[in-house]
């Protein structure tokens, strides 16, 4: 074993211990295609996922202290669609329902997030998150992957949850047609999920022409140094799983036939938040 190698094996136990989660023993237990170098099709490496579970475990059980109900609601095994609200500015909400996912149930589950477009763009993020398991969100990479009975996170406000103003904290965006349509043509059930703290985080103000001249769809400002929302405030999360919803019908379907069902896993979701809040005696603990 080489020094570099000692070291960092030094450090992944280290932080396994601060954790109290058998990091690597969950990274083995998961079902893994990998080629003869390490890494499946879409570039994940489990060494990478490793490291990547490490930082996101101390993020979810320390920084943020997360909380989470309906863990049993997690499917074992088999395709799923995770479908959540979304907010914070930067995409924490599913670092955390992706820690959940692994670190909770008895059997750990891989859930791949489908992020936006712009992102890849920003440096290191486009092989960073290859390497950790997350895919560009188009259709056919989530088909792909519901056909390989995997686990996808779905946020169907999109970029509308994640830049709403903070007056509009747990008021949710529109959702987004797609991911109903791909769970009708793949018949794979859907797990509500509501996240609460997220949109405590970074309470921000958009300043849309810089978020215009960057390509990106928004660019949060908050009223404290460094005044972009890097370091999100140390708010406690509490996640809601909800049972499973299954749905039939014909995936090409007039929009109107699709909105009602879209609105019955929004509805879902959003008693699952008003649940949460009343609950909830502080932001902070």
């Amino acid at each position: 074993m080489g020094v570099t190698d000692w070291i960092r094996r030094r450090l992944d136990n280290a932080v396994e211990d601060r954790l109290g989660d058998d990091v690597g023993a969950r990274t083995r237990a998961l079902v893994f295609r990998g080629n003869e170098y390490g890494y499946d099709a879409y570039g994940l490496g489990r060494d990478h996922l490793k490291v990547a579970a490490l930082l996101a475990g101390w993020v979810y059980r320390h920084y943020f202290r997360c909380v989470a109900r309906g863990v049993e609601h997690i499917p074992p095994a088999g395709r799923v669609l995770f479908i959540a609200n979304h907010s914070g500015q930067l995409p924490y909400d599913g670092v955390v329902i992706g820690s959940a996912c692994f670190l909770e149930p008895p059997q750990p589950r891989l859930v791949r997030s489908m992020v936006e477009h712009f992102v890849p763009t920003v440096p290191f993020a486009s092989y960073l998150l290859q390497r950790w398991g997350q895919i560009t969100g188009t259709p056919e990479n989530c088909r792909r992957l519901l056909e390989e009975d995997e686990a996808i996170l779905v946020f169907p406000e999109g970029a509308r949850g994640i830049s709403k103003p903070f007056s509009r904290r747990y008021q949710l965006q529109p959702f987004g047609l797609g991911f109903m349509r791909l769970a009708l043509e793949t018949h794979t059930p859907i797990v509500p999920v509501a996240v609460i703290g997220a949109e405590e985080q970074a309470p921000a103000v958009n300043v849309k022409p810089l978020a215009r001249l960057l390509g990106a769809p928004s660019f949060p400002v908050v009223p404290y140094p460094p005044f972009v929302p890097l370091l999100p405030l140390p708010v406690k999360y509490r996640l809601y799983f909800g049972e499973p919803m299954t749905f039939s019908g014909d995936p090409d379907d007039d929009d109107e036939v699709l909105e009602e069902k879209v609105r019955a896993v929004k509805h879902r979701i959003e008693s699952m938040i008003h649940l949460g809040l009343r609950e909830r005696k502080h932001v902070f603990w």
